[in-house]
Order: structure tokens, then sequence, then C-alpha cells
């Protein structure tokens, strides 16, 4: 390091009792995805603290999305901050990160929107995925503005929604109306949370597809006069897991997919819905509730809720394919089509529909560009350690930085431990969000020629 950026780096870390207050007062938003709640007030709060740290600030709500109602807007915030005055100085580097938080669930310790701080750590639903991130980098740069250190070229910073549910009305929003794009962006990080010693260069595709499988309706006590739905979707579960899985298991991916594992494709059964739903509650104040009151009219219904003897007509599953860079997603969506093909085959009752839910792309920044070279080289300057070079099993908004905006240079990197996501008890360790602030800083001062 230079003396110049040893300097930023000191006053990233005297910077830190500032940070992890910031993190704390936006780990309490609940932005919780879904539905979207608090995105207004999210926004506003990122917006405010780039304003007071030099940066012009828009808002951009995504109209026209079918998820922004007057009840739950998609609103993104962009600070710009450049260093000659224009309006996009060249080269210009872009930070993201993603203030959605999936719902905090049960099993939690600690209140999952108070931002406690304990042992090191902050915990909070989001500390971790990915609002840590978002502390990070914006602290960097302030870090450079505070010691005064001038940039040659534009950084923008952008806190954006929806992320958690396909990042629609998020980055692809900016990437789809120009805020992000090959014509201005040179560079992009992401600050998802793939660890402080880790580059992440790219993702996994993702195929998500619905089957619904069709029977015939009859009296439950006779159900040899239908056809049972749900059991046609057990013939498709078991076609898939005793025919396809083990063919999946054979490939395997160039890309370096942690954790290992994930170097071969996958296939998972999100959720399946068959039958009658229950409705209403059963047996209260009669049989009691889950109690049998012994008669197919009366309470006690499975469920809880009141059904009636039917054959289940109808079954529906959704599963989540992911799958390689080296798989053609027409072989990807040919390979499922030929399996239900082959079921109908043997099974004369077997009637089905299939439906595309999804499709994400695989994406890969190039280890020898720039952005990798460069911020992998401040990761080994902070840190002490030789970064690892890792893709990611899931996508994030890269894939709309890449495919939408046709970014060519965009990676991941940010504080936090990945599989700590989602989980109760969720948190990131202060000295990752320190770590991770410096080795942002170090690399916006390469990327933008600091002097």
């Amino acid at each position: 390091m230079t003396p110049l950026e040893q300097k930023v780096v000191q006053r990233v870390a005297s910077m830190t009792g500032e940070m992890v207050e910031f993190l704390r007062q936006l780990t309490a938003i609940p932005t919780i995805n879904p539905p979207g709640e608090n995105y207004l007030g999210c926004a506003e709060f990122v917006g405010a603290r780039l304003r007071e740290f030099g940066y012009e600030t828009c808002y951009i709500a995504a109209a026209g999305r079918p998820e922004h109602t007057p009840r739950y807007p998609r609103v993104n915030v962009i600070g710009r901050m450049d260093s000659g005055g224009q309006n996009c100085t060249r080269p210009l580097l872009h930070f993201n990160g993603h203030f959605d938080v999936v719902p905090a669930g049960a099993g939690w310790t600690v209140d999952p929107f108070a931002g406690t701080v304990r042992d090191g750590k902050i915990f909070g639903r989001g500390t971790t995925d990915q609002k840590a991130g978002i502390a990070a980098s914006i602290f960097a740069v302030e870090a450079i503005r505070r010691e005064g250190v001038a940039l040659h070229g534009t950084v923008e910073q952008s806190a954006t929604v929806d992320e958690e549910s396909g990042g629609f009305a998020g980055v692809a929003y900016l990437a789809e109306h120009g805020y992000i794009g090959r014509d201005r962006t040179d560079y992009v990080i992401i600050t998802e949370p793939l660890g402080v010693d880790s580059v992440c260069l790219g993702h996994r595709g993702v195929y998500w597809f619905r089957v619904t499988t069709l029977g015939q309706a009859a009296h439950g006590s006779m159900p040899f006069l239908g056809v049972n739905a749900i059991s046609k979707m057990a013939e498709v579960v078991s076609s898939l897991e005793r025919d396809l899985q083990p063919r999946l298991a054979l490939r395997h991916t160039s890309m370096p997919v942690e954790p290992p594992a994930a170097r071969c494709p996958s296939l998972n059964v999100n959720s399946i819905f068959g039958g009658q739903a229950g409705v209403g509650q059963a047996g209260v104040g009669q049989a009691g509730v889950g109690q049998a009151s012994g008669g197919e009219a009366g309470g006690g219904q499975p469920g809880g809720g009141i059904q009636t003897p039917c054959v289940a007509d109808r079954c529906e599953a959704i599963f989540d394919r992911r799958f390689l860079a080296e798989e053609p997603i027409a072989d990807v969506k040919g390979e499922i089509a030929s399996l239900l093909e082959e079921i109908g085959r043997s099974d004369p009752q077997f009637r089905y529909q299939l439906d595309d839910l999804m499709t994400v792309l695989p994406v890969h920044t190039d280890a020898a560009s720039i952005l990798v070279r460069q911020t992998a080289g401040a990761v080994r300057d902070v840190l002490g350690t030789e970064p690892r070079l890792i893709s990611s099993p899931g996508t994030y908004d890269q894939k709309h930085v890449m495919r939408v905006g046709l970014v060519e240079q965009c990676i991941a990197y940010g504080p936090g431990i990945l599989h700590l996501s989602h989980q109760p008890d969720e948190y990131c360790r202060i000295d990752h969000l320190v770590a991770g602030a410096q080795t942002m800083a170090l690399a916006a001062m390469r990327l933008l020629s600091a002097e």
C-alpha cells in the first residue's frame, strides 16, 4: 500500500463506530420482502446519508412494474459523486446493494430489527444479507473523501429493492432505464456477503418451472372411480429423483462455484399444492381444534380446515433447476419435457401441463479483468492473504447488470458470511464490516487513479 492508501485504510478503521451505528439504524427499518414493507422510508434514509456525504441523489420508482403499488411502492435510490463536475465523468464505478430482507421467521434469541451489538457482531435480519454491504461501500468512499483524496472519475452508490424476489423492480429496472449500462458504467461491485476474503465472479443459471398434473375427481370413498392428481405428481417427483438426479451428479462446471458440491447441477422441489385447501377452523367449541368429531361432515378435519371427501383432480409443483454454464438452456428445458413425455407414454392416465416461470442464464466476469485484479489486490493488501476467486451457487443482481445493462466488468464483494443469510440470529462481524470497507476503499482508489 502507498502512504496515501494506508491513511485511508486507517481512516476507515477510525469510522467503525459511525459505520456500526448506521448499520444498526438501517437494520431497524424492517424492509420485509414479501410484501415490500418500508421501502420508501429506507431509500430516504440512505439517500439522506448520501447527500450528507456529498452525493447528488435521485429516487427511482419502478413505475409500470406490477409490484410497484401505492401500498408497497418500489423505490430505489442512487447517489452520484464525480470529480469533474460533469454529469458523468469516466471511468464510473458503481456500488450496489439491496435493502430488502426476507421475513424474520422463528427461532431468534434477539429482536431481529433491533440491531443488537454483542460479542463483536451486529445481529439482525439483513445485517449480512446485505445491509452491511451498503454500509461498507458508503463509508469506504466517505473515508476517501475525508482524507481529501481526489478520484479521477465518478462513484455511484445505489440501494435497491426486491433482490430477494428477483430484482426486477430494483437493479433490472435501473438497467432497463439506463441508470446502469455499458454506455455510462465501467465497473460494478455488488456488495453481497460472499466473504471478505473472496471475490465473486458470477453465478450459475436457474430455471424455475411448474408442473400441473390433471386427474379426475371422484368420491373419496370410491377412489377407483377417479384419477388422483397427487399420485400422478408423485410419479413426476419419483422420476426426477430416479432418472434425472443421477445424470446431474455426473456433470461438473469449470466455474469456481462455492461450496464445491454446487459445481454440479441441482434440482429442488420448491413446493407442492394438491387437493382441497382447508377453509375455516374446524371443531372449535365442539370437538376442539385438531380433535376428531367422528364423521366426514363434522369438525376436526385434516389440517385443521373444512374438507370434503374427494379425489384430487389437480396438483401443482414448482421446481428449481440450477444449471451450469456448460449446459445450454435449450437442453435443460428439453430434458424436463422429455422426462414428462416418457411418463405419459408409460401411463395413459398421466395428463399434465408444463409452464416456464423464470430463466436466468449464468454470468461470469473474466478473472483477468481490471476490476477483478484491483479488487483482489485490495483484499490481499488489507487481509494479508491470497483472495479466493469464486462463483455463487445462487443468482443475485449481477444477472441484470450483465444481461440487461451489458456491463462486462461486474463482481460481488462484501462483508458477511453467506450461510448466515436468512437464518435466525443472522449477524455480521464488525471486523468483517471494517475489512470489507477498507478493501472497497482501496479498490475504488486504484480503479479511479486516486491522487
